[in-house]
């Protein structure tokens, strides 16, 4: 039992997963379509809606790292060739969407939010815009390989953990854009070079992952 322990904490080295959370910190706080509507439906409907919001796009990410954290593994111990192309696929598209962050400028906050939904209409809404955005599964694809080696053990168990890692960090920073909408919305609203700061940290970022990924083993 002691040696199994030994080992799942072996798994990722505690510098690896201080890098993790504070890319995964990083990139849920820069604007997107997800935390901008979070914010927005926290604003005009209250933090309880953007909570179960919250909750449903989490549950949808959970679908997308467990098909990544099993498609990886398998490329693993199959082909090397193909892992190195997944890898050079994944550093192309960080480094795509760093060009996106870069180019952005202001990004569009609703003023409007729609009618209020209730929890579970809220929840599912959050579940069906994750699911059915295949851009996730390929950010995951691109960003969860470079944090695993298949040195330290089966490489689905690092990504699966470093994919509840990410949800919980999620969950931490989605929830306190909730609770913070009141001061967050208007803020962003009146600051346009916030948010473009935001986008231009967010691209940096992308960037050093990009090349992270291209440099890993």
């Amino acid at each position: 039992m002691q040696q199994r322990l030994q080992y799942t904490r072996a798994v990722i080295p505690a510098d690896v997963l201080i890098l993790f959370i504070a890319a995964s910190a990083a990139l849920a706080i820069a604007p997107g379509p997800d935390n901008l509507y979070v914010l927005a439906q926290s604003a005009l409907h209250g933090h309880r809606t953007g909570l179960m919001i919250t909750f449903g796009l989490c549950t949808g990410l959970m679908v997308h790292i467990s098909a990544v954290a099993l498609g990886i593994a398998t490329l693993v111990t199959t082909s090397a060739v193909a892992f190195t192309m997944l890898k050079i696929f994944g550093a192309g598209y960080l480094l795509y969407l760093a060009w996106q962050a870069f180019k952005a400028g202001r990004s569009v906050l609703p003023e409007t939010a729609g009618p209020p939904l209730g929890p579970l209409a809220s929840y599912g809404r959050g579940v069906i815009m994750n699911i059915s955005n295949p851009k996730v599964a390929v950010f995951f694809i691109a960003f969860l390989p470079q944090f695993a080696d298949p040195a330290r053990g089966p490489v689905a168990l690092q990504v699966g953990m470093l994919g509840v890692v990410f949800l919980v960090t999620a969950i931490v920073i989605f929830s306190a854009i909730c609770l913070a909408a009141g001061r967050v919305g208007p803020w962003l609203r009146k600051s346009p070079r916030a948010q473009v700061a935001i986008n231009r940290v967010t691209g940096t970022i992308f960037v050093l992952l990009a090349c992270r990924l291209v440099i890993s083993r």
